[in-house]
């Protein structure tokens, strides 16, 4: 295939930060659910339609912007018992490989850098659809989750219970609603 039909097929769409949500969900206290949300996010995917294998995708969180409907808990998690956003300023997701079509369900493999840790990830990730907004723009949505192990990351900071058990939970279930919007000239 020459450089032009290779540039064709490929295209650049950045996250809409205003239309997408980073969210993720905690046990706490062994008997409730704690959700919370990034509002700082921006990204990029390169989508490679004729070998998915080339395909890119680059997100980077601030996670100073947490936000979980609680000022006292959101500034915990800010410090250094948690996210430590003073020195450490951004997470990261920067993917390894696509398995799967694009157009449907697939799984997004990468590397997670939380706390200054790096780990390899899987996404499961579906294609919402794809649609011209009222500006002409193309966009499309997709939604993503997977799960980690704070510890992983070196998120270890926690308080035993009385009666047994621990305050926050090890594992944290990560959700992803998408909407990008294409970059590409039309």
């Amino acid at each position: 295939m020459s450089t032009a039909a290779a540039e064709q097929t490929r295209t650049t769409w950045k996250i809409d930060p205003a239309h997408s949500a980073v969210e993720f969900s905690v046990r706490h206290l062994m008997i409730t659910t704690v959700r919370g949300r990034f509002t700082g996010v921006e990204g990029k995917v390169v989508n490679d339609a004729s070998d998915p294998s080339k395909s890119s995708v680059e997100v980077v969180i601030d996670p100073a912007t947490i936000v979980t409907r609680e000022p006292q808990r959101d500034a915990h998690l800010r410090s250094a018992d948690f996210f430590d956003v003073e020195k450490f300023p951004t997470l990261t997701f920067r993917s390894t490989g696509v398995e799967g079509t694009l157009g449907e369900s697939f799984k997004l493999t990468g590397d997670l850098t939380i706390h200054g840790v790096t780990r390899p990830v899987v996404l499961d990730v579906a294609s919402e659809g794809q649609i011209k907004d009222g500006w002409g723009g193309l966009r499309s949505g997709f939604t993503a989750t997977t799960r980690i192990k704070r510890s992983e990351f070196g998120l270890t900071w926690n308080q035993l219970l009385e009666a047994g058990g621990v305050t926050v939970s090890d594992e944290v279930k990560i959700s992803l609603d998408v909407q990008l919007v294409s970059s590409d000239a039309a």
